[in-house]
């Protein structure tokens, strides 16, 4: 099979890094890829926005299956596009992609199909409308811009006057442009977050390793959302009984809620759960892997991707198993200076050949661009440090010995990916000894 992936950040690199291990896969591409998926696969420039143009490559390249990694091109509906002219993609619909695309689309979604989700406060267009309405409400309350943000646009406030300067922020000053224009207001819930993400192709699920993300930028949880600043796979974090309770009450109601309402999904479904007393809950649904978290998860798939990915893709993913490698794996981002507001760019990484030689680390390049045989950053997310290990505070600290060797001016990653449970499963395992 000839491959083509669409995107260029670290969970593309990752997805690159995993087809090559397939025997099917012959040929991998990615479009636009970074400097690191260079490495690993041919990079062709494009603007993912643009879905005809990635039509239109898949067609001159005489690709076998095009997968998407990023939300921009499916919520631009380059699964519909790839449709109409007979070519194979996994990804879902425009219509589907709605579930990420629109916060508000993806809660009245919820709402229809008695999916457990927090409750909705309101929908607002003013500052006004929605601070009055806040007046009355319990704290935290959680506020989300409709649109794409790039995991930036939600808030989880905490007071009046931390949720009115975000709300002037979307609403007034119109710091997340179209997207911001109208928000959601809901209830914050208390409990374990939770990435649970599936391989679908509609009707049958492969449900990928369980995954925890750091959102915040610095350690203890402080500081604004980001895109992600870090994540860890281990299966403890999913007990049997929880698995089987989200895939009752969530999993389930939500594909039969697509079905219901016409809409074909193939493709990932991320999944992002907020784990209560009462039960789980859903926070935001994602139409794609999520990231950082399939640098975490990828590390422990124990069976060929490319040949799920196709699966799914024909909607014939019956009888396809997905196997896991025990243990932990956890990934470090390690973002530049200002991340996630003003990031910094233009500056060479120096220490990635060390940093590739700790035994058991995997480096997915991010926001790099290689000139004159050197990196450079090019975004905020650089790059992720990632490692598998027999536990988790094993995995954790053969990702930081990776994270450490790599060096450019202004390099920042929180040092607490995984701790509490590190050292919860650390202890335990001391006590069992």
């Amino acid at each position: 099979m000839k491959i083509l992936v669409i995107g260029g950040g670290g969970r593309e690199h990752a997805i690159v890094w995993k087809l090559r291990q397939s025997p099917l896969a012959e040929t991998v591409w990615c479009a636009p890829g970074n400097g690191g998926i260079a490495r690993d696969a041919e990079c062709l420039p494009l603007d993912v926005a643009d879905v005809k143009a990635a039509a239109e490559m898949m067609q001159r390249l005489g690709a076998d299956l095009t997968i998407v990694g990023p939300e921009l091109p499916l919520v631009r509906g380059i699964a519909d596009e790839f449709a109409r002219r007979g070519l194979r993609i996994l990804g879902p619909s425009r219509k589907a992609a709605q579930l990420e695309g629109s916060k508000i689309f993806s809660k009245e979604f919820l709402e229809r199909h008695a999916v457990p989700t927090a409750k909705q406060l309101g929908v607002f267009e003013s500052t006004g409308d929605a601070a009055k309405a806040l007046r009355n409400s319990d704290w935290p309350v959680v506020i989300k811009a409709n649109g794409l943000c790039a995991g930036k646009g939600v808030l989880v406030a905490q007071s009046i006057r931390e949720a009115e300067d975000f709300l002037e922020r979307a609403l007034e000053r119109g710091e997340f442009g179209e997207a911001g224009k109208r928000v959601l207001i809901e209830e914050g819930l208390a409990g374990e977050e939770l990435s649970y993400i599936v391989l679908t192709d509609g009707e049958d699920c492969l449900a990928m390793a369980p995954a925890r993300d750091h959102k915040r930028a610095y350690d203890g949880d402080r500081g604004p959302n980001t895109g992600g600043m870090g994540a860890y796979s281990i299966d403890a974090i999913l007990p049997k009984e929880l698995e089987k309770k989200i895939a009752e009450t969530i999993l389930r109601p939500t594909l039969a809620g697509l079905r219901k309402e016409g809409i074909v999904y193939r493709g990932f479904l991320y999944i992002g759960l907020m784990v209560t007393r009462e039960g789980p809950k859903v926070l935001e649904f994602n139409c794609r892997l999520g990231d950082p978290e399939t640098q975490a998860i990828l590390l422990r798939a124990d069976f060929d991707l490319a040949a799920a990915c196709v699966a799914a893709a024909e909607g014939h993913l019956r009888g396809v198993e997905a196997r896991w490698s025990p243990g932990a794996s956890a990934a470090i981002v390690v973002v530049s200076e200002g991340y996630p507001e003003h990031p910094l760019v233009g500056r060479r990484i120096d220490g990635l050949d060390e940093a590739a030689k700790v035994p058991g680390a995997v480096i997915f390049h991010a926001a790099t661009k290689l000139e004159g045989g050197c990196y450079y950053t090019s975004g905020g997310r650089v790059l992720a440090a990632a490692a598998s290990g027999r536990t988790l505070e094993q995995a954790c600290r053969t990702a930081y010995l990776a994270a450490e060797k790599v060096r450019f001016e202004g390099a920042q990653y929180r040092r607490d990916i995984g701790a509490s449970l590190a050292v919860k499963g650390a202890a335990a395992e001391r006590s069992n000894g």
